[in-house]
């Protein structure tokens, strides 16, 4: 797990987690700043050093408590990307593909809504804060509720 401000390698999460045939299924997700309809000219993403990793650390203990898991690779960008950069990769692997889909989403869905990021879009030339969406936090609730029986302390 790491956060960076360097640019991402897209194939770097599947070239780590080759085990030999350990695992059957590698799942990997990369999110990429949208343009949101043209609206959107940068991104940019501060973070709290230390709780942030922190706080990746323990959402992937939670997966791997839930799931088997053979690897995990969570690395978050910071800093100002442009549109289609990726902003963050996850990726799982397992024995079985239904543990690594499942481990990957949830990872991701706690990622944005636990995790102490901030981000900001420039817009027409100004930079605007992004609030954090209600739908993000429902799905991440219902996940913490299936995958841990309950809201964690």
């Amino acid at each position: 797990m790491a956060v960076t401000g360097a640019a991402l390698e897209p194939a770097a999460p599947t070239d780590w987690l080759r085990d030999q045939g350990l695992s059957g299924a590698v799942v990997q997700f990369n999110g990429q700043v949208r343009d949101e309809q043209g609206r959107v000219e940068a991104l940019h993403l501060e973070h709290y050093p230390g709780m942030t990793e922190t706080v990746l650390r323990t959402i992937v203990e939670w997966a791997a408590d839930k799931w088997q898991l053979n690897g995990v690779w969570v690395v978050h960008r910071i800093g100002t990307m442009a549109v289609a950069e990726d902003i963050v990769q996850v990726a799982v692997s397992a024995s079985h593909r239904q543990d690594a889909f499942a481990a990957c989403a949830f990872i991701m869905d706690l990622l944005k809504t636990r995790a102490p990021f901030w981000k900001k879009e420039l817009i027409d030339g100004d930079w605007v804060w992004v609030q954090a969406r209600q739908s993000d936090a429902e799905v991440a609730a219902a996940w913490l509720q299936r995958a841990l029986g309950r809201e964690p302390s």
